[in-house]
């Protein structure tokens, strides 16, 4: 069984004043996080992952048991082919 790995960008809304509370959390997941960036819009953090889905997946879960995090919204990579 092959498994593919893949990327995706996990938009991450957090309580008020708990950016550095947060980002200090999600830097001690290490497994499929490749990066961890303050954004602004309507996502506060924008978590950066890449590993096959499983792995995705549970870091995702993973970052719900962080109490500071109140929404997450995750975009996983697809691929397309347009005839280029």
């Amino acid at each position: 069984m092959h498994i593919v790995c893949m990327r995706a960008l996990c938009l991450i809304t957090i309580k008020p004043g708990t950016v550095d509370a947060v980002v200090r959390a999600l830097k001690k997941k290490h497994k499929a996080v490749k990066d961890i960036l303050v954004v602004t819009g309507r996502a506060d953090i924008c978590v950066i992952l890449q590993g096959n889905i499983n792995e995705i997946n549970g870091m995702v879960i993973d970052f719900k048991r962080i109490s500071n995090i109140v929404t997450t919204e995750t975009l996983i990579e697809v691929e397309v082919n347009l005839g280029w």
